[in-house]
């Protein structure tokens, strides 16, 4: 493992132990060269994962693109990023419980919404604004209204 702040090849590991969510290793790392303290995360390998996207078009799974999709929908919301980490990795769960090789963006965008009211409203109408192409104010009213006979 290289060192992230010198570049050195030369890391030796100096402690290890199961990560918060218990399907991860988080290691501490000394660099030999400049003696700086780093930590990694070591998960299982999952099969590769194909999201198929509105345009049919096929991409590699990335993790931070769902982070990114929550964290730009909770804006001065008092949403912290343990929470956010934890949605996520509830989504990812499900996604990979599902045992495909494909999955498309829509349901990956329907598991968060369905998460998203448990932990911001507010956040949930934004993300569901920009997810489901809100095209005017009737729209956006009909989401709050959904919402709220949920609540």
């Amino acid at each position: 493992m290289k060192c992230p702040y010198c570049n050195a090849a030369d890391t030796k590991v100096i402690d290890s132990r199961p990560a918060d969510d218990n399907c991860s290793i988080r290691r501490r790392r000394q660099c030999e060269s400049c003696g700086k303290r780093f930590t990694t995360y070591e998960k299982l390998e999952t099969m590769p994962l194909m999201v198929i996207k509105n345009d049919q078009s096929r991409e590699p799974y990335d993790r931070s693109k769902i982070e990114a999709g929550i964290l730009r929908s909770c804006p001065k919301r008092p949403v912290s990023t343990e929470q956010i980490t934890a949605l996520v990795d509830e989504v990812e769960k499900v996604i990979f419980s599902r045992e495909e090789k494909e999955i498309p963006t829509s349901v990956i965008g329907e598991l968060v919404m369905e998460r998203l009211p448990a932990l911001d409203e507010v956040a949930y109408v934004r993300f569901a604004s920009v997810y489901r192409s809100f095209r005017d104010v009737n729209t956006f009213v009909e989401e709050i209204s959904k919402l709220l006979k949920k609540s």
